[in-house]
């Protein structure tokens, strides 16, 4: 009985977190974040790249930041662009001014989106698969005093949240959504200490809140228990699970299944091993999944069924703009154990014949 409770829990968990993404463990995979103080402080990418490292993920992280930089004055940094060039990015992380990113769409169409024009441009032009991220912030610990609209934490983190929908729906681009795994802590954890002295800059533990919301945002993983953080460990567990439950499940919220795959897989009620496959390139001419067991399918999603239990690698081939992308998944499938029959014990009959009676 305590098998069968065990499997049905095991199962369970396979199908619903067994989600895989498009990168690779074995290549590395190329991460450049561009922002402002609050990308840099405390040097957040460098606690992005040890929570890649400590789950295995093999990743370039480097960063171009200069504080209370907006994109205008980004614009005028010609080491900013010389850094784009310099490599086949990945991902290209943009954090906006967050002041900024508290005005109209009137406003930011004049103040925000030239400037965002030639930063995405020279992305592009430089490699036109790199998935570019917008980095949503959060707001003041107490607002802008000067600013009727954003005067407090909440509505300045409203206005914030409003004006990276604006963005992300004009460049069709997904969101990390930092700023509400930001309120969700502040909110449910007020005694923990996201903020620097400020009230504005992110302190040790808020740059771990935000290293691990783009940790779950990329991988779509929970980062590894560790000892190695500068914060209290029983903090970090709390950050890291809310910012992977907030992530996952807003994932399409906020688009960042975009250039992704999935494959989730188990064992069914009626015995049956299925994966359930599902192909995220909006722009891909052709998809191929290859199940590792000499069938394949050209559908976008397709559920395929296994005649036995076993390890499999699921392959998919998309054909776009990029040329040809190949990603691996590796599935595995438990067969329950049978249970054990129960052998009748045979009654004991004495061979003792002088026995007394």
């Amino acid at each position: 009985m305590k098998n069968n409770i065990f499997l049905k829990f095991f199962f369970l968990f396979v199908s619903l977190f067994s989600v895989s993404y498009s990168f690779s463990q074995s290549t590395s995979t190329n991460i450049l974040f561009i922002g402002n103080s609050y990308t840099h402080y405390n040097d957040m990418p460098v606690i992005f790249n040890e929570l890649a490292v400590e789950k295995g993920y093999s990743v370039n992280v480097e960063m171009s930041a200069k504080s209370n930089h907006t994109c205008k004055m980004h614009c005028e940094r010609d080491e900013l662009f010389e850094k784009i060039k310099s490599k086949k990015w990945d991902y290209v992380i943009i954090q906006g001014f967050s002041r900024e990113l508290c005005h109209s769409p009137e406003y930011l169409d004049t103040s925000f989106v030239p400037y965002f024009n030639r930063i995405i441009d020279s992305v592009y032009s430089n490699y036109s698969c790199t998935n570019v991220l917008l980095y949503m912030t959060w707001g003041y610990n107490n607002g802008i005093h000067d600013n009727e609209e954003c005067d407090n934490f909440i509505k300045m983190g409203d206005q914030i949240v409003k004006g990276y929908k604006y963005i992300a729906d004009l460049y069709s681009l997904p969101v990390v959504p930092v700023g509400m795994v930001w309120r969700s802590i502040h909110l449910s954890h007020p005694e923990y200490p996201l903020y620097n002295v400020d009230d504005m800059h992110p302190s040790e533990t808020g740059s771990f809140l935000i290293a691990t919301t783009f940790f779950s945002s990329i991988f779509k993983a929970l980062p590894s228990d560790s000892s190695n953080y500068k914060i209290d460990v029983k903090i970090a567990k709390v950050i890291k699970t809310a910012a992977y439950n907030y992530v996952l499940k807003n994932v399409d919220i906020y688009n960042l299944r975009q250039n992704t795959f999935d494959v989730k897989f188990e064992r069914t009620k009626t015995s049956k091993y299925v994966a359930n496959c599902k192909s995220n390139f909006p722009n891909a001419s052709s998809v191929t999944w290859y199940f590792g067991d000499s069938t394949s399918s050209n559908k976008k999603v397709v559920s395929h069924y296994y005649r036995k239990p076993g390890s499999y690698v699921v392959k998919l081939v998309v054909n776009d703009s990029c040329g040809e992308r190949i990603v691996y998944r590796k599935i595995f499938f438990i067969e329950p154990k049978k249970p054990k029959k129960i052998t009748p014990s045979k009654p004991v009959t004495s061979t003792n014949k002088n026995r007394k009676i």
